[in-house]
Protein backbone atom coordinates (compact mmCIF):
# COMPACT_ATOMS: atom_id res chain seq x y z
CA UNK A 1 0.00 0.00 0.00
CA UNK A 2 1.55 3.80 -1.21
CA UNK A 3 1.54 5.87 1.89
CA UNK A 4 -1.13 8.53 0.04
CA UNK A 5 -3.75 5.50 0.17
CA UNK A 6 -2.74 4.53 3.67
CA UNK A 7 -3.56 8.21 4.72
CA UNK A 8 -6.57 8.34 2.86
CA UNK A 9 -7.68 5.25 4.43
CA UNK A 10 -7.18 6.40 7.75
CA UNK A 11 -9.12 9.91 7.07
CA UNK A 12 -12.13 7.75 5.97
CA UNK A 13 -11.72 6.05 8.94
CA UNK A 14 -11.96 9.49 11.39
CA UNK A 15 -14.30 12.17 11.91
CA UNK A 16 -14.00 14.58 9.29
CA UNK A 17 -12.75 18.43 10.56
CA UNK A 18 -10.84 20.42 8.91
CA UNK A 19 -7.14 19.89 9.04
CA UNK A 20 -6.42 22.66 11.51
CA UNK A 21 -8.30 20.62 14.51
CA UNK A 22 -7.15 18.37 16.58
CA UNK A 23 -10.54 16.79 17.44
CA UNK A 24 -9.16 13.68 19.59
CA UNK A 25 -6.44 11.89 21.05
CA UNK A 26 -3.12 11.76 18.21
CA UNK A 27 -4.56 14.27 16.39
CA UNK A 28 -7.05 14.38 13.48
CA UNK A 29 -6.22 10.30 11.91
CA UNK A 30 -5.16 9.31 15.36
CA UNK A 31 -1.02 8.74 14.05
CA UNK A 32 0.75 11.82 15.55
CA UNK A 33 0.70 13.85 12.59
CA UNK A 34 0.53 17.29 12.76
CA UNK A 35 -0.79 18.52 9.04
CA UNK A 36 -0.42 22.33 9.70
CA UNK A 37 2.34 24.46 7.51
CA UNK A 38 3.73 27.82 8.57
CA UNK A 39 4.83 26.52 11.66
CA UNK A 40 7.59 28.36 13.34
CA UNK A 41 10.65 27.01 12.24
CA UNK A 42 12.58 27.77 16.59
CA UNK A 43 11.09 29.05 19.33
CA UNK A 44 11.88 32.84 19.44
CA UNK A 45 13.54 34.28 22.87
CA UNK A 46 12.36 33.68 25.71
CA UNK A 47 9.73 30.94 24.04
CA UNK A 48 6.65 30.91 21.90
CA UNK A 49 4.01 33.98 23.49
CA UNK A 50 1.78 32.59 25.75
CA UNK A 51 -2.03 32.99 24.73
CA UNK A 52 -3.80 32.51 27.87
CA UNK A 53 -3.95 30.07 30.94
CA UNK A 54 -6.99 28.70 32.78
CA UNK A 55 -7.54 27.12 35.93
CA UNK A 56 -8.02 23.13 35.84
CA UNK A 57 -8.73 20.24 38.69
CA UNK A 58 -6.67 17.21 38.40
CA UNK A 59 -6.25 14.43 35.39
CA UNK A 60 -4.29 12.73 32.39
CA UNK A 61 -7.05 13.44 29.77
CA UNK A 62 -5.74 15.46 26.88
CA UNK A 63 -7.53 18.75 25.36
CA UNK A 64 -8.79 18.32 21.81
CA UNK A 65 -9.75 20.57 19.79
CA UNK A 66 -12.20 21.36 17.06
CA UNK A 67 -14.33 24.11 15.49
CA UNK A 68 -12.74 26.80 17.59
CA UNK A 69 -13.53 25.45 21.19
CA UNK A 70 -11.26 23.36 23.32
CA UNK A 71 -12.82 20.24 25.20
CA UNK A 72 -10.68 18.70 28.15
CA UNK A 73 -11.95 16.67 31.49
CA UNK A 74 -10.74 16.94 34.60
CA UNK A 75 -11.51 15.82 38.43
CA UNK A 76 -12.28 18.20 41.32
CA UNK A 77 -11.36 16.42 44.64
CA UNK A 78 -13.12 16.62 47.84
CA UNK A 79 -11.91 14.03 50.21
CA UNK A 80 -9.19 11.47 50.19
CA UNK A 81 -5.63 11.14 49.39
CA UNK A 82 -3.79 11.41 46.44
CA UNK A 83 -0.32 9.43 46.99
CA UNK A 84 0.26 7.50 43.91
CA UNK A 85 1.24 4.05 44.70
CA UNK A 86 0.95 1.52 41.49
CA UNK A 87 0.20 -0.99 43.57
CA UNK A 88 -2.47 0.45 45.27
CA UNK A 89 -5.83 1.68 44.93
CA UNK A 90 -7.07 5.21 46.01
CA UNK A 91 -10.76 6.24 47.39
CA UNK A 92 -11.62 9.59 46.43
CA UNK A 93 -14.62 11.59 46.34
CA UNK A 94 -15.25 14.32 44.10
CA UNK A 95 -16.52 15.59 40.16
CA UNK A 96 -15.82 14.95 37.45
CA UNK A 97 -16.31 17.08 34.54
CA UNK A 98 -15.89 18.07 31.01
CA UNK A 99 -14.89 21.71 30.11
CA UNK A 100 -15.84 23.37 26.88
CA UNK A 101 -13.37 26.54 26.67
CA UNK A 102 -13.03 29.17 23.91
CA UNK A 103 -9.83 28.43 22.18
CA UNK A 104 -8.96 32.07 21.39
CA UNK A 105 -9.61 33.07 24.78
CA UNK A 106 -10.16 30.32 27.45
CA UNK A 107 -13.47 31.25 28.11
CA UNK A 108 -15.45 28.34 29.65
CA UNK A 109 -18.46 28.29 27.04
CA UNK A 110 -20.09 25.35 29.39
CA UNK A 111 -19.46 22.29 31.87
CA UNK A 112 -20.89 19.14 32.70
CA UNK A 113 -20.03 17.93 36.10
CA UNK A 114 -21.03 14.62 37.91
CA UNK A 115 -20.17 13.83 40.83
CA UNK A 116 -17.88 10.46 41.07
CA UNK A 117 -16.25 8.68 43.75
CA UNK A 118 -12.94 7.12 42.93
CA UNK A 119 -11.38 3.65 43.24
CA UNK A 120 -7.99 3.44 41.07
CA UNK A 121 -3.98 3.67 41.67
CA UNK A 122 -2.84 7.36 40.32
CA UNK A 123 -6.30 8.96 40.95
CA UNK A 124 -5.73 12.35 39.51
CA UNK A 125 -8.76 12.36 37.47
CA UNK A 126 -10.24 10.86 33.68
CA UNK A 127 -7.48 9.44 31.60
CA UNK A 128 -9.33 9.48 28.21
CA UNK A 129 -8.93 12.68 25.49
CA UNK A 130 -12.45 13.61 24.37
CA UNK A 131 -13.53 12.49 20.92
CA UNK A 132 -15.54 15.36 18.89
CA UNK A 133 -17.42 14.31 15.75
CA UNK A 134 -19.69 17.09 14.30
CA UNK A 135 -22.06 18.46 16.77
CA UNK A 136 -20.90 15.78 19.55
CA UNK A 137 -18.22 14.99 22.23
CA UNK A 138 -17.70 11.66 23.27
CA UNK A 139 -16.11 11.97 26.95
CA UNK A 140 -15.16 8.46 28.73
CA UNK A 141 -14.46 8.90 32.54
CA UNK A 142 -12.13 7.08 35.08
CA UNK A 143 -14.49 5.20 36.35
CA UNK A 144 -16.07 3.95 33.40
CA UNK A 145 -18.66 6.96 32.67
CA UNK A 146 -19.15 7.13 29.19
CA UNK A 147 -21.17 10.29 27.98
CA UNK A 148 -22.11 11.77 24.30
CA UNK A 149 -22.88 15.64 25.00
CA UNK A 150 -24.02 18.25 23.10
CA UNK A 151 -20.80 20.32 21.54
CA UNK A 152 -22.89 23.86 22.19
CA UNK A 153 -23.99 23.49 25.14
CA UNK A 154 -22.62 20.33 26.79
CA UNK A 155 -26.14 18.49 27.18
CA UNK A 156 -26.18 14.94 27.45
CA UNK A 157 -27.36 12.96 25.04
CA UNK A 158 -26.93 9.83 26.06
CA UNK A 159 -24.68 7.94 28.30
CA UNK A 160 -23.69 4.17 29.40
CA UNK A 161 -21.32 3.77 32.63
CA UNK A 162 -19.33 0.33 32.25
CA UNK A 163 -19.44 -1.22 35.11
CA UNK A 164 -23.30 -1.25 35.91
CA UNK A 165 -23.97 -2.14 32.45
CA UNK A 166 -21.43 -4.69 31.14
CA UNK A 167 -19.86 -6.00 34.19
CA UNK A 168 -16.57 -4.48 33.60
CA UNK A 169 -13.65 -4.42 36.19
CA UNK A 170 -12.25 -1.29 36.79
CA UNK A 171 -8.47 -1.74 35.42
CA UNK A 172 -6.05 -0.65 37.97
CA UNK A 173 -5.15 2.46 36.72
CA UNK A 174 -8.87 3.29 35.45
CA UNK A 175 -10.71 3.63 31.90
CA UNK A 176 -8.09 4.61 29.56
CA UNK A 177 -9.30 3.66 26.03
CA UNK A 178 -10.14 6.98 24.33
CA UNK A 179 -13.39 6.79 22.22
CA UNK A 180 -13.43 5.76 18.23
CA UNK A 181 -15.68 7.22 15.88
CA UNK A 182 -15.97 4.97 12.78
CA UNK A 183 -18.82 5.51 10.32
CA UNK A 184 -21.73 5.98 12.34
CA UNK A 185 -20.35 3.80 14.93
CA UNK A 186 -18.78 4.78 18.16
CA UNK A 187 -16.09 1.99 19.32
CA UNK A 188 -14.88 1.81 23.00
CA UNK A 189 -12.89 -0.71 25.27
CA UNK A 190 -15.27 -1.52 27.71
CA UNK A 191 -14.10 -4.98 29.68
CA UNK A 192 -16.57 -7.73 30.94
CA UNK A 193 -17.43 -11.02 29.50
CA UNK A 194 -17.73 -11.14 25.68
CA UNK A 195 -17.37 -6.83 25.24
CA UNK A 196 -13.91 -6.00 25.69
CA UNK A 197 -14.76 -4.34 22.52
CA UNK A 198 -18.33 -2.80 21.78
CA UNK A 199 -19.09 -0.82 18.97
CA UNK A 200 -22.33 1.57 19.79
CA UNK A 201 -24.44 3.89 17.64
CA UNK A 202 -22.44 6.92 18.20
CA UNK A 203 -26.02 8.90 17.92
CA UNK A 204 -28.23 6.86 19.88
CA UNK A 205 -25.71 5.00 22.49
CA UNK A 206 -27.58 1.89 21.20
CA UNK A 207 -25.13 -1.41 21.12
CA UNK A 208 -24.51 -2.31 17.73
CA UNK A 209 -22.21 -5.23 18.58
CA UNK A 210 -19.60 -6.89 21.27
CA UNK A 211 -16.62 -8.56 21.28
CA UNK A 212 -13.61 -10.45 22.83
CA UNK A 213 -13.52 -11.60 26.62
CA UNK A 214 -10.31 -11.92 28.57
CA UNK A 215 -9.87 -11.34 32.44
CA UNK A 216 -8.78 -7.40 32.45
CA UNK A 217 -9.29 -5.24 29.43
CA UNK A 218 -6.08 -3.32 29.72
CA UNK A 219 -6.29 0.28 28.72
CA UNK A 220 -5.35 0.58 24.87
CA UNK A 221 -7.70 2.59 22.88
CA UNK A 222 -9.42 0.99 19.44
CA UNK A 223 -7.63 2.21 16.13
CA UNK A 224 -8.31 1.39 12.63
CA UNK A 225 -6.28 0.94 9.90
CA UNK A 226 -6.64 -0.25 6.08
CA UNK A 227 -5.23 -3.71 4.84
CA UNK A 228 -5.86 -6.38 2.73
CA UNK A 229 -8.44 -4.82 0.92
CA UNK A 230 -10.39 -3.94 4.12
CA UNK A 231 -10.65 -1.66 7.37
CA UNK A 232 -9.32 -3.29 10.50
CA UNK A 233 -9.85 -2.25 13.89
CA UNK A 234 -6.93 -3.51 16.32
CA UNK A 235 -8.04 -4.39 19.89
CA UNK A 236 -4.70 -4.64 22.23
CA UNK A 237 -5.87 -6.20 25.52
CA UNK A 238 -3.65 -7.63 28.30
CA UNK A 239 -3.54 -10.83 25.82
CA UNK A 240 -2.56 -10.39 22.29
CA UNK A 241 -3.72 -7.83 19.49
CA UNK A 242 -7.05 -8.66 17.87
CA UNK A 243 -7.72 -7.49 14.18
CA UNK A 244 -11.50 -7.35 13.94
CA UNK A 245 -14.07 -6.10 11.26
CA UNK A 246 -15.49 -2.87 12.48
CA UNK A 247 -18.96 -3.27 11.04
CA UNK A 248 -19.91 -6.47 12.89
CA UNK A 249 -17.38 -7.22 14.78
CA UNK A 250 -15.84 -10.35 13.21
CA UNK A 251 -12.42 -11.56 13.77
CA UNK A 252 -9.95 -11.38 10.98
CA UNK A 253 -6.78 -12.51 13.05
CA UNK A 254 -5.09 -12.54 16.27
CA UNK A 255 -1.62 -12.37 17.63
CA UNK A 256 -0.69 -12.97 21.45
CA UNK A 257 1.25 -10.33 22.96
CA UNK A 258 1.39 -10.18 26.81
CA UNK A 259 2.77 -7.11 28.91
CA UNK A 260 3.48 -7.44 32.36
CA UNK A 261 1.06 -6.00 34.88
CA UNK A 262 -1.68 -5.89 32.37
CA UNK A 263 0.02 -2.70 30.80
CA UNK A 264 -1.58 -2.90 27.19
CA UNK A 265 -1.48 0.66 26.99
CA UNK A 266 -0.48 2.08 23.48
CA UNK A 267 -1.93 1.08 20.51
CA UNK A 268 -0.46 -0.63 17.25
CA UNK A 269 1.60 2.13 14.90
CA UNK A 270 1.85 1.30 11.56
CA UNK A 271 4.59 2.32 8.69
CA UNK A 272 3.98 1.54 5.27
CA UNK A 273 3.24 -1.96 5.56
CA UNK A 274 5.12 -2.76 9.41
CA UNK A 275 2.79 -2.65 12.74
CA UNK A 276 4.39 -2.15 16.02
CA UNK A 277 3.04 -2.79 19.74
CA UNK A 278 4.63 -3.06 22.80
CA UNK A 279 4.62 -3.07 26.26
CA UNK A 280 6.32 -3.43 29.76
CA UNK A 281 8.33 -6.56 29.93
CA UNK A 282 10.32 -7.20 26.90
CA UNK A 283 6.63 -7.73 25.35
CA UNK A 284 7.02 -6.30 21.67
CA UNK A 285 6.37 -7.68 18.48
CA UNK A 286 6.71 -6.00 14.73
CA UNK A 287 3.92 -7.52 12.53
CA UNK A 288 4.07 -6.97 8.58
CA UNK A 289 0.43 -6.57 6.91
CA UNK A 290 -0.69 -9.05 4.42
CA UNK A 291 -1.36 -6.94 1.13
CA UNK A 292 -3.87 -9.14 -0.11
CA UNK A 293 -5.65 -10.30 2.41
CA UNK A 294 -6.66 -9.30 6.19
CA UNK A 295 -3.62 -11.08 8.13
CA UNK A 296 -0.25 -10.69 9.02
CA UNK A 297 3.26 -12.24 9.27
CA UNK A 298 5.40 -11.41 12.35
CA UNK A 299 8.68 -9.95 11.61
CA UNK A 300 10.63 -10.04 15.31
CA UNK A 301 9.39 -10.23 19.21
CA UNK A 302 11.12 -7.62 21.44
CA UNK A 303 13.96 -9.18 23.55
CA UNK A 304 16.62 -7.56 26.03
CA UNK A 305 18.70 -4.73 24.64
CA UNK A 306 16.33 -4.28 21.63
CA UNK A 307 13.01 -2.59 20.96
CA UNK A 308 11.55 -0.26 22.81
CA UNK A 309 8.69 -0.78 25.22
CA UNK A 310 6.56 1.83 26.07
CA UNK A 311 3.80 3.02 28.51
CA UNK A 312 2.82 6.38 29.09
CA UNK A 313 3.12 7.62 24.76
CA UNK A 314 2.42 6.23 21.74
CA UNK A 315 5.55 6.10 19.76
CA UNK A 316 5.61 6.88 16.26
CA UNK A 317 7.11 5.31 12.99
CA UNK A 318 8.61 7.13 10.31
CA UNK A 319 10.71 5.98 7.01
CA UNK A 320 11.20 2.69 8.54
CA UNK A 321 12.54 3.67 12.19
CA UNK A 322 10.44 3.62 14.98
CA UNK A 323 10.82 6.46 17.64
CA UNK A 324 9.36 6.48 21.32
CA UNK A 325 10.21 6.56 24.97
CA UNK A 326 11.40 2.92 27.07
CA UNK A 327 9.16 2.55 30.19
CA UNK A 328 11.76 0.74 31.87
CA UNK A 329 14.66 2.89 31.78
CA UNK A 330 13.27 6.35 30.70
CA UNK A 331 15.40 6.71 27.54
CA UNK A 332 14.25 8.08 24.02
CA UNK A 333 14.66 5.29 21.47
CA UNK A 334 15.40 5.12 17.88
CA UNK A 335 14.97 1.53 16.72
CA UNK A 336 14.70 -0.15 13.29
CA UNK A 337 11.38 -1.09 12.44
CA UNK A 338 13.22 -4.17 10.20
CA UNK A 339 15.28 -5.73 13.11
CA UNK A 340 14.17 -4.03 16.08
CA UNK A 341 17.48 -2.86 16.85
CA UNK A 342 18.29 -0.14 19.21
CA UNK A 343 19.71 2.61 16.70
CA UNK A 344 20.24 5.55 19.83
CA UNK A 345 19.28 6.43 22.77
CA UNK A 346 19.39 9.90 25.11
CA UNK A 347 17.25 10.64 27.73
CA UNK A 348 17.40 14.22 26.84
CA UNK A 349 13.48 14.29 25.64
CA UNK A 350 12.24 12.72 28.72
CA UNK A 351 13.61 13.56 32.25
CA UNK A 352 16.32 15.48 30.45
CA UNK A 353 18.92 13.78 32.82
CA UNK A 354 21.41 10.96 31.79
CA UNK A 355 19.79 8.60 34.41
CA UNK A 356 17.33 6.08 34.43
CA UNK A 357 13.92 7.28 35.19
CA UNK A 358 10.78 4.86 35.08
CA UNK A 359 8.27 5.72 32.95
CA UNK A 360 10.05 8.78 31.58
CA UNK A 361 7.67 10.33 29.04
CA UNK A 362 7.97 12.33 26.23
CA UNK A 363 4.98 12.69 23.70
CA UNK A 364 5.88 12.90 20.02
CA UNK A 365 3.79 14.05 17.34
CA UNK A 366 5.50 14.83 13.82
CA UNK A 367 4.74 18.11 12.02
CA UNK A 368 6.78 18.20 8.59
CA UNK A 369 10.25 16.80 8.34
CA UNK A 370 10.46 17.79 12.27
CA UNK A 371 9.02 16.21 15.98
CA UNK A 372 7.62 18.28 18.55
CA UNK A 373 8.17 16.45 21.95
CA UNK A 374 6.30 17.53 25.14
CA UNK A 375 8.62 16.29 27.81
CA UNK A 376 7.38 15.67 31.15
CA UNK A 377 9.47 17.99 32.65
CA UNK A 378 6.36 20.45 31.28
CA UNK A 379 8.98 21.87 28.26
CA UNK A 380 8.06 21.05 24.81
CA UNK A 381 10.81 20.66 22.24
CA UNK A 382 11.68 21.50 18.82
CA UNK A 383 13.84 18.37 17.48
CA UNK A 384 14.68 16.80 14.45
CA UNK A 385 15.03 12.62 14.73
CA UNK A 386 16.66 10.20 12.43
CA UNK A 387 18.05 6.63 12.03
CA UNK A 388 21.52 8.88 12.81
CA UNK A 389 20.16 10.47 15.94
CA UNK A 390 18.72 13.07 17.90
CA UNK A 391 19.10 16.73 17.10
CA UNK A 392 17.87 19.20 19.49
CA UNK A 393 16.49 22.36 17.60
CA UNK A 394 15.27 24.32 20.98
CA UNK A 395 12.81 23.86 24.18
CA UNK A 396 10.50 26.14 25.73
CA UNK A 397 8.43 25.59 29.32
CA UNK A 398 4.96 25.59 28.65
CA UNK A 399 4.17 24.65 32.61
CA UNK A 400 5.21 23.12 35.63
CA UNK A 401 4.89 19.32 36.13
CA UNK A 402 2.58 19.17 39.02
CA UNK A 403 1.99 15.63 38.75
CA UNK A 404 3.99 12.90 40.87
CA UNK A 405 5.23 10.01 39.13
CA UNK A 406 7.50 7.38 40.30
CA UNK A 407 8.64 9.27 43.09
CA UNK A 408 9.58 12.99 40.89
CA UNK A 409 7.41 15.59 39.27
CA UNK A 410 5.90 15.26 36.41
CA UNK A 411 3.43 16.18 32.90
CA UNK A 412 1.46 12.72 31.58
CA UNK A 413 -0.72 14.11 29.00
CA UNK A 414 -0.80 14.57 25.83
CA UNK A 415 -1.11 17.79 24.50
CA UNK A 416 -3.16 18.90 21.26
CA UNK A 417 -1.72 21.20 18.09
CA UNK A 418 -3.95 23.50 16.03
CA UNK A 419 -4.76 26.57 14.58
CA UNK A 420 -0.94 27.21 14.78
CA UNK A 421 -1.07 26.76 18.57
CA UNK A 422 -0.22 23.89 21.15
CA UNK A 423 -2.51 23.30 24.08
CA UNK A 424 -0.93 21.75 27.16
CA UNK A 425 -2.28 20.88 30.45
CA UNK A 426 -1.25 19.99 34.52
CA UNK A 427 -3.13 18.87 37.48
CA UNK A 428 -3.67 22.70 38.07
CA UNK A 429 -4.63 24.74 34.48
CA UNK A 430 -4.51 24.38 31.05
CA UNK A 431 -2.47 26.74 28.79
CA UNK A 432 -2.42 28.13 25.05
CA UNK A 433 1.25 28.74 23.34
CA UNK A 434 1.59 30.54 19.88
CA UNK A 435 3.44 28.20 17.36
CA UNK A 436 2.78 30.33 14.57
CA UNK A 437 5.26 31.27 11.97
Amino acid sequence: MTRLAYLLALLFAAPLVPAADWPQWMGPTRDGVWPETGILEQFPAGGPKKLWAVDLGGGYSGPAVANGKVFVADYLRKDGETKNDPGKKNKLTGKERVLCLDAATGKQVWKHEYDRDYEVSYPAGPRATPTVDGDRVYALGAMGDLFCLNVNDGKPVWSKNFVKEYGAPVPQWGFCGHPLVYGDLLVCLVGGEGSVAVAFDKKTGKEVWKKLSTKDQGYCPPSVTRAGGVDQLLIYHPEGIHSLNPKDGSEYWKVPLKPSYGMAINHPVRDGDHLFAGGIGNAAVMLKLDADRPGVTEVWRGKANTALYPSNATPLMAAGTLYGADCMTGEFRAVDAATGKVLWKTHEPTNGKDAAAPHGTAFAVKNGDRYFLFSETGELILAKLSPGGYEEVGRAKLLEPTGEGMGRKVVWTHPAFADKKVFARNDKQIVCYDLAK
